[in-house]
């Protein structure tokens, strides 16, 4: 018969320890069950909670270096997956699953996270009408922040160029996916808020997977547009892509070009505008003269009923104080207006492209491109010449650059 030895609780629970972390079978274990009784200790801290089904109830503990990697926000009774090894807790002889990793069960962690933070944001008033900031009908400068090399930028200037030429574009180029990007994003607003003042920002990418597009689902950069002094006009994706920025802009266009549309005024509305305002303003000048007149002419009828001459000259001399006032009034408004309308005529005039042709300017393209220098021409390279009578194509002999002037 065996001889019996008498050992400590601690020896036990070590014991018991070693047994579980020496069986394979649980050094890496999957266990689906809903989450009960969880609680955190401190922002990104250890996760204490159970997971239990209809019969059980399992205790488990995830440290701070796994809850960190977490995309979403684990709560009392969601149903999860969860990865991790079975030990035992040998302070109180607990055996636990030490989790490394939760996952929701049925729903992906990254379209949890992102209904969690929309959620979040929404009750914090983010996404409230009432808060949104109104768009500059007529901006003499746009920030747009972008990509340098995707096709935004391209389509913004080319939608500017089209509806209004002098506003100026302006371009801080960006990464727009990628773990850096929210920052580098978040830089950008900061800039057009501060350093180089606009009236209107485009935050735009074309379109991507909800992986490509995550960077915009940043809760740091959606707080960053909320604060932003300057309007904000989100166009990230397709049409049918939403992004938490989307939500919180203070407008949110289809595409690139339709929040190049959405911030600039059309060239056309402008000028018949200005001649629909010229209009009213001489039928204003004519119905004031119209009344001036007429109160001329009562005062005149008024000074034949009285007979003192003193008081005829008197109102004689109020009469033709009036009418000399009231001229060169009505004169200097006219004068006023149509100088400022002759101005806006010039400077709209002046960026047609038609006009700079006609003093004797040419646009050459290389295969369908603008050029602007000689960095991409080479030796019998073909190039079109636009002049104003008609179009010229040419073949390059030889090319010299010059140093700027």
């Amino acid at each position: 018969m065996p001889t019996l030895s008498v050992i400590t609780v601690s020896q036990l629970n070590s014991y018991v320890k070693a047994i579980l972390e020496t069986d394979n079978n649980l050094s890496a274990v999957f266990v689906v069950g809903e989450i009960s009784n969880l609680k955190r200790y401190n922002s990104g801290g250890h996760l204490y909670f159970s997971l239990k089904d209809n019969k059980s109830i399992l205790k488990a503990v995830m440290f701070a270096g796994n809850t960190q990697k977490l995309q979403f926000e684990p709560m009392d009774g969601m149903r999860v997956v969860v990865s991790g090894r079975v030990s035992c807790y040998e302070v109180s002889g607990q055996y636990q699953l030490y989790v490394d990793n939760i996952q929701p069960d049925g729903l992906g962690s990254v379209y949890l996270a992102f209904e969690q933070l929309k959620s979040k944001l929404m009750n914090e008033g983010l996404f409230n009408q009432d808060v949104k900031k109104p768009i500059p009908k007529y901006p003499s400068k746009i920030g747009v922040i972008t990509s340098e090399s995707g096709a935004v930028i391209h389509d913004i200037q080319t939608v500017a160029e089209r509806r209004f030429p002098i506003c100026k574009i302006i371009l801080y180029p960006v990464e727009v996916q990628g773990k850096n990007a929210p920052l580098k994003i978040i830089e950008g607003i900061k800039y057009f808020n501060s350093t180089d003042k606009v009236d209107t920002i485009i935050l735009g990418r074309g379109g991507g997977s909800a992986e490509d597009l995550w960077a915009f689902n940043d809760e740091n950069l959606a707080r960053a547009i909320f604060d932003s002094n300057v309007p904000i006009i989100s166009a990230v994706g397709h049409e049918t892509d939403f992004t938490i920025c989307d939500f919180v802009a203070d407008m949110r266009a289809a595409t690139p070009s339709v929040a190049a549309e959405s911030a600039l005024p059309e060239k056309e509305s402008i000028l018949n505008a200005l001649d629909d305002y010229s209009l009213r303003m001489k039928n204003i000048i004519n119905s004031k003269i119209k009344y001036a007149f007429e109160d001329i002419y009562r005062v005149e009828a008024d000074l034949k009923k009285s007979t003192p001459s003193k008081r005829i000259n008197d109102y004689d001399k109020i009469l033709n104080n009036l009418v000399d006032r009231l001229s060169k009034s009505f004169k200097n408004s006219i004068e006023r207006f149509q100088k400022k309308h002759e101005l806006l005529l010039t400077r709209l005039n002046s960026s047609d492209v038609r006009e700079i042709l006609k003093k004797g300017f040419s646009l050459i393209f290389l295969e369908g491109q603008k050029l602007k220098n000689v960095e991409n021409l080479k030796e019998n390279s073909k190039i079109t010449i636009a002049m104003t009578d008609g179009i010229i194509e040419c073949e390059i002999k030889n090319i010299t650059k010059i140093k700027s002037i």
